[in-house]
């Protein structure tokens, strides 16, 4: 669809050529450019405080992930006000403003609907400096890939859906996708990393493409090196499996290639095709850099998980082990 959309020729839209951007960047000095994007989607947990948290969890991610600041947010709320307590809109919209409070971004106002299903979101506005903002396209052959949350949250919702899983169980994955990026963001900015992308919907197979192709390189994926949370692992073998997850490995599988017997790895391949909500940063850094940025991310608190290291090619191809 949009590719019938005539392109922006502004000058000040400095990303417009990026491919698969996270966020749109425009600049509007020579040392200070915007950071805008939007997000919102339906309740992964019935508990609507820690919806609103989760959401604007991931609507921020897309600004952590270039290494800018958000600054001010607009709330994007869908509600079927007929069928639910309006109190459980007023608990998502608490929940929501708990998480921009904590990312010291002020709340400037919003739009809502009266709608079938719930969902929220924010519109995000954001600075960065455009000479040392982070892309996705910067990979270079022989980057580490480093990731900053464990996969499986669509396994996890999936099994609770189910009452395979207590919220009581999965509080871990929900403690997760609620936790923001900024952390993270911070670290990799000091460390320097090449390029960087948030994990979400398609997975980890589709977001590393993305990666790949923008920066014209391959990757490996070491299989065993992928933190999951709790769960995920016994999840998956029960076939709690989301269909998207289906749908994600079928439209990447043709650029994965086998470094081991297909059979031996089919158990965790949809691992990497789970579609994530309010994922962790995906970061390629130099070898030389590589201690730096895990040291830098435990003393923000965060997490630094190596899973693989760019390759030189077959361009957008993954190769998994």
């Amino acid at each position: 669809m949009l590719c019938r959309l005539p392109l922006s020729d502004d000058p000040n839209f400095i990303n417009k050529d990026q491919h698969f951007a996270d966020a749109g960047i425009y600049r509007i000095s020579e040392n200070l450019a915007l950071v805008q994007t939007v997000d919102y989607f339906t309740p992964v947990t019935d508990d609507p405080y820690l919806f609103g948290q989760i959401a604007v969890a991931n609507s921020l991610s897309d600004v952590y992930a270039v290494g800018g600041k958000p600054l001010t947010a607009m709330n994007i709320i869908c509600f079927p006000c007929k069928k639910l307590p309006l109190e459980y809109m007023e608990a998502i919209l608490q929940g929501g403003l708990s998480k921009m409070l904590e990312a010291n971004v002020t709340l400037v106002g919003g739009h809502s609907v009266d709608d079938l299903e719930p969902k929220y979101g924010l519109s995000v506005t954001g600075i960065v400096d455009p000479g040392k903002m982070i892309t996705g396209s910067g990979a270079k052959p022989g980057d580490s890939l480093v990731l900053t949350k464990p996969l499986g949250t669509g396994i996890i919702v999936t099994a609770l859906k189910g009452d395979f899983l207590s919220p009581q169980e999965a509080a871990d994955t929900f403690q997760g996708m609620a936790t923001l990026n900024a952390a993270a963001s911070r670290a990799m900015v000091r460390a320097g990393v090449s390029a960087c992308t948030d994990v979400s919907g398609f997975g980890l197979v589709g977001h590393l493409q993305e990666m790949l192709i923008s920066s014209k390189v391959g990757a490996r994926i070491n299989l065993k090196a992928l933190p999951l949370y709790r769960g995920v692992a016994e999840m998956s073998a029960q076939g709690l499996i989301p269909g998207g997850d289906y749908r994600n490995l079928e439209y990447y599988k043709k650029d994965l290639i086998f470094e081991a017997e297909e059979s031996e790895l089919q158990e965790s391949m949809i691992l990497l095709a789970d579609a994530q909500t309010s994922g962790g940063l995906l970061m390629a850094v130099s070898p030389t850099r590589l201690e730096q940025l895990l040291a830098e991310l435990y003393k923000e608190g965060s997490q630094g998980y190596v899973i693989g290291e760019i390759t030189a090619g077959p361009e957008g191809k993954i190769a998994i082990y």
